[in-house]
């Protein structure tokens, strides 16, 4: 049997999945929820264009997966009126991909490219000239005889979406007009998001019940909306048994736990990571690969998937020797540093490298 995919995990799962979040996402800047200062420097942007009637400058969003950045970029095209063309990174292998892409956009429109760090070499170097000019050099022929025939291209704007912006090269990263780094929503936010969702699928759901999946959302609305769905999904099985199938917060906890999903938004993996480095490490210094091997994970899974939540909420550190569970991450998981084994008389097991 195939195991589930985490709920927690921000990216999305599937078809189903982004059917989902597609029905849920705000058409507009003044449904949208959260990022107060990007949506105000959005508004702005968009506002200014409209009363120049020019296209908008090219928006980069750089932020964590989950935060918003495609639902912000379908909003730039609906509020400005505009078509919108969707694309991504890995997608534009080369540099001819990208030419055939801005060769067909009408006037106006918004090419927007998930992942854009992700995108060729050639291909970055292409896109330079067009949002600067609005124009690209086609190379026709090869060898001694090939020759460069510039083609114009329709005015549009370019909205990127990365969630890693370090590794955009300085003059792609330049040409964008506007840059918004999307921030983690505090919990406040996430129960609106979530009172939203569920008057649109129509969950009668009370506040208490709200702040407990908010609670464990990881500061993401795409994971909020997954785990809503979720306890939707276990109240109407409850009804179908002859429970109540009121999604209130004792049906928000039996689902959640039923789904690995803690207190703190914490899975499986997550806990397995915590318990080994607190148990087996005594709480650290404890290196990557060792710490991959005992739970039996990827060294990159462990490293871009799990590690930066648990640093965020504060359970582990890092340090030049490995990784070290804090004291908050004693207390969450109820024990006694001085009562595990590598904290007596077991000698600590080697670490390795970072």
């Amino acid at each position: 049997m195939t195991e589930p995919v985490a709920l927690t995990d921000p990216h999305l799962a599937g078809d189903a999945e982004l059917a989902f979040e597609g029905a849920l996402r705000p058409k507009n800047l003044g449904e949208f929820v959260g990022q107060a200062k990007v949506r105000g420097q959005l508004q702005l942007l968009l506002r200014a264009a409209e009363l120049q009637q020019r296209s908008p400058d090219h928006i980069l969003l750089a932020g964590p997966p989950g935060l918003g950045k495609t639902t912000l970029a379908m909003i730039v095209a609906h509020e400005g009126g505009r078509p919108l063309r969707m694309s991504s990174g890995p997608a534009i292998q080369h540099a001819g991909d990208l030419a055939a892409i801005l060769s067909s956009l009408v006037p106006g429109e918004v090419l927007f490219i998930d992942e854009i760090h992700r995108m060729a070499r050639s291909a970055e170097e292409m896109l330079y000239l067009a949002m600067e000019d609005f124009r690209i050099d086609i190379m026709v022929g090869k060898g001694a005889g090939a020759t460069s025939v510039p083609l114009d291209l329709a005015p549009f704007t370019l909205v990127g979406a990365t969630t890693r912006s370090g590794l955009l090269p300085n003059p792609l990263r330049d040409r964008f007009g506007f840059t918004a780094h999307l921030e983690f929503y505090d919990e406040s936010e996430l129960r609106e998001v979530l009172a939203r969702a569920a008057r649109m699928l129509g969950l009668d759901i009370d506040a208490e019940a709200i702040a407990e999946i908010a609670g464990r959302c990881r500061g993401t609305p795409r994971i909020a909306n997954r785990l809503l769905r979720r306890v939707r999904d276990y109240a109407l099985v409850e009804a179908a048994d002859g429970g109540s199938g009121r999604p209130d917060v004792g049906a928000v906890r039996a689902a959640l736990e039923l789904y690995d999903v803690d207190a703190l938004g914490l899975d499986r993996l997550d806990r397995a990571v915590m318990e080994t480095i607190l148990t087996r490490f005594g709480g650290g210094p404890v290196g990557l690969s060792t710490l991959a091997v005992s739970v039996g994970e990827e060294a990159e899974t462990i490293e871009a998937v799990v590690e930066p939540f648990l640093v965020r909420i504060g359970l582990i550190t890092r340090t030049p020797r490995g990784r070290v569970a804090t004291p908050a991450a004693w207390r969450h998981f109820g024990l006694d540093d001085a009562n595990t084994t590598a904290g007596s008389d077991t000698p600590r097991l080697p670490i390795d490298d970072l």
